[in-house]
């Protein structure tokens, strides 16, 4: 432990008394750091387990699995006075909306920050490392954060991922402002709060996401369909990550080859022979009802006009060659899913191309006028 460490306190919170207390010694802070732990590697729906809050004098682990109402943090997420520090803040914000419902206003991510700043290296590690010489422990990494009690080591790693993103926001936001691109950062830190959704909601055409989905005939496909759902009903009842019930490789193997008894089912590399025994029932059933089923057909994505494709080259051209000048990566520039709004959307004027950049108002005033010259004369501005 690092003597930054060891000088500040370290909260638990485990019990509602104690939430609401932290909660109030939060709000009144200016700026807070936070980081969250889940289970994702451990259980079938994952949910957040620890939320950790630091301030410049003090460090909190939440245990969000003992107290049955987080409420009282939902201000202080909401709070446009209270600055909100994350790295790689997108995930977090993702889980803590799925799981509380909570929304957000007025963050700074560090990885984001890193990124705009041009750094190759954006993990929390390299920049704690750069910055304040320390080395994170990455034995806890893939930690199954729903277990209790957790070590008093896990207790210290997790605390270490928020305990120095204040002092790191205040290394960051100096080089932003120095390199002109603090206004650009502000930007992605407001878009980051826009849009926050619960992407767990399942589909019946998830299977389509599978490496290799698309390169089965119709036939095939329709048996992996059958297979993923035969092993998504495994991993709910054993709540287990899918891909730790059998593999997305093994169930496109048998898929392709479509096993016809237990015999067939052992000659395949991708299946182990423990899962053989155990789900082999259920898998030989699972082809058996996707040979009997219609063909599958991938979900219709139109392809693009061929004049909506030359405006994605001529813009992604064009933010490469813009990166390169300001020596930030191209989607700095420009944003994939505004590239391709812009695209579709071929606006003929600078107020049309305002509607489509409306979310970016700064890259609009910098960059709308180098865009619609290059829309509209298709060339480098």
């Amino acid at each position: 432990m690092s003597n930054s460490l060891k000088n500040v306190e370290l909260v638990w919170v485990d019990q509602p008394q104690q939430l609401r207390q932290a909660a109030c010694e939060l709000a009144e802070a200016d700026i807070l750091a936070v980081d969250t732990e889940s289970n994702s590697l451990y259980a079938y729906q994952e949910q957040v387990c620890l939320i950790q809050f630091s301030t410049r004098g003090k460090d909190y682990l939440v245990d969000a699995l003992a107290l049955p109402d987080l409420s009282p943090l939902a201000e202080i997420f909401t709070s446009e006075r209270i600055l909100k520090v994350f790295h790689a803040a997108e995930y977090d914000l993702i889980c803590l909306f799925r799981d509380y419902g909570f929304r957000f206003n007025y963050l700074f991510d560090t990885m984001v920050a890193a990124r705009i700043l041009g750094y190759q290296k954006i993990g929390l590690g390299s920049l704690l490392e750069k910055y304040f010489g320390v080395q994170m422990n990455k034995k806890y990494q893939r930690a199954n954060w729903g277990k209790r009690p957790l070590k008093a080591d896990m207790l210290e790693y997790a605390r270490l991922d928020s305990h120095y993103l204040i002092p790191l926001q205040d290394e960051l936001r100096a080089e932003l402002i120095a390199a002109d691109l603090w206004e650009l950062a502000l930007e992605d830190f407001r878009r980051l709060t826009q849009g926050v959704e619960d992407t767990t909601e399942s589909s019946e055409d998830d299977f389509w996401k599978i490496h290799g989905a698309r390169d089965l005939s119709p036939e095939q496909a329709a048996v992996l369909k059958s297979l993923y759902q035969f092993r998504e009903s495994v991993a709910k009842a054993q709540n287990r990550p899918p891909f730790k019930v059998i593999s997305h490789q093994a169930l496109v193997e048998m898929a392709e080859v479509c096993p016809k008894n237990h015999a067939d089912l052992l000659k395949l590399s991708v299946l182990h022979e423990n899962q053989a025994k155990r789900y082999g029932r259920g898998l030989l059933e699972a082809i058996h009802e996707g040979r009997q089923a219609p063909p599958a057909y991938p979900p219709n994505h139109t392809r693009p006009h061929n004049s909506v494709l030359h405006r994605i080259d001529a813009l992604q051209d064009w933010r490469k060659y813009t990166g390169r000048h300001l020596g930030v990566p191209s989607d700095v520039v420009l944003p994939r899913d505004v590239l391709n709004r812009i695209a579709w959307g071929n606006p003929g004027d600078i107020t049309e191309l305002q509607v489509q950049m409306q979310d970016v108002p700064y890259r609009f005033n910098r960059f709308g006028q180098d865009i619609l010259t290059l829309l509209t004369h298709g060339e480098h501005a």
